[in-house]
């Protein structure tokens, strides 16, 4: 028989019984909660990793049809952050001019590029590139002899326009051309040998981190990186590199290997220049402080005036100061 003291303590016993029970429950099923949301994120986190990891190196690599779909839709991503922030400054190109023993020169030229790889790349290799390039007058044939989706073999003969002060005119140039956009790389060399014994180089554009301020504190070390970092909001832009060497025949002495030189420096620099205006054109950018052309009423005394400097960079500088002051002068007329 149970006493009244027991009944009490049973009572108790019982309600501290139930009041752990739920407790206890609770407990077990938050914490088993909170472990699968963390699991459930990490787990999501790691595939965005790794499928983001997978976009960049289809980028880098395009090696499959379906990193072709990858490469123009980042493509276009990586336009409209242009797009969005069109401001750019055109830097002047590195030129390096040597004369190894028995050739006429071999021309380093080195320049910051503000568009996308894949953008470069494809001003670089387009066929109809001579709208673009304005030394190309006519491209006389061409014939893809290898064809690996990524990388093409082509022969290519085109007549090339030269300019030198008053001189000018053309040359007929008949190269193999390799282009691999796995690693956005163009070589060519001569196909026949004629009045050029040799003439071979290449093409090589390489990423550029245009807004790496965004990513402080941390500093990227790779592409991927740096895409996380500024939450895909980072401009990326190109370096560009040409190399290339020039070994006629037979080559002349001096004074007319200096006149010839000079030739084959400002043809490359008409080059670079014309890349430079394209890039300009594809980002739509109206304020860009670098070299965005001249009017037709002002080419002629500008040139002339550009003719007359030898350095590359004095050339770039005097071609960015008639610039502003037109923009200025434009933008004084269209005010009331």
């Amino acid at each position: 028989m149970k006493t009244e003291g027991q009944s009490i303590d049973i009572l108790e016993n019982t309600s501290n019984a139930h009041n752990r029970l739920p407790r206890q429950m609770i407990h077990s099923f938050f914490s088993g909660f909170q472990e699968k949301v963390q699991d459930c994120v990490k787990s999501n986190f790691k595939r965005l990793k790794i499928g983001h990891d997978k976009s960049i190196s289809s980028i880098m690599r395009g090696n499959n049809r379906g990193a072709t779909v990858v490469i123009d839709m980042d493509k276009e991503k990586q336009l409209q952050s242009w797009k969005e922030n069109p401001r750019w400054v055109d830097p002047p190109p590195d030129v390096k001019v040597s004369v190894p023993k028995g050739s006429l020169c071999n021309l380093n030229v080195k320049v910051n590029i503000g568009l996308p790889p894949d953008t470069v790349y494809d001003i670089v290799t387009d066929p109809e590139n001579k709208k673009v390039f304005k030394n190309i007058k006519e491209v006389l044939s061409r014939k893809v002899l290898v064809d690996e989706g990524s990388r093409q073999v082509v022969e290519l003969e085109q007549a090339a326009i030269w300019r030198f002060l008053w001189w000018s005119g053309t040359i007929s140039v008949h190269v193999l051309v390799d282009q691999n956009r796995k690693d956005y790389t163009m070589k060519f060399k001569q196909a026949k040998t004629g009045f050029m014994e040799r003439f071979e180089g290449h093409w090589k554009v390489e990423p550029l981190l245009v807004d790496e301020d965004l990513c402080h504190p941390f500093r990227p070390k790779t592409l991927a990186d740096y895409i996380t970092y500024t939450k895909g909001k980072g401009r990326i832009g190109s370096t560009v590199s040409l190399d290339q060497l020039i070994q006629p025949a037979i080559v002349p002495p001096p004074p007319i290997s200096w006149y010839l030189r000079g030739i084959t420096t400002k043809t490359t620099e008409m080059i670079i220049t014309d890349l430079v205006a394209e890039a300009a054109r594809i980002r739509g950018s109206s304020g860009n402080d670098g070299y965005q052309g001249l009017k037709l009423n002002e080419e002629s005394s500008v040139e002339s005036q550009v003719g007359d400097i030898r350095d590359i960079k004095e050339r770039w500088a005097l071609r960015r100061r008639t610039a502003r002051h037109h923009r200025r002068r434009s933008s004084s007329i269209v005010e009331p």
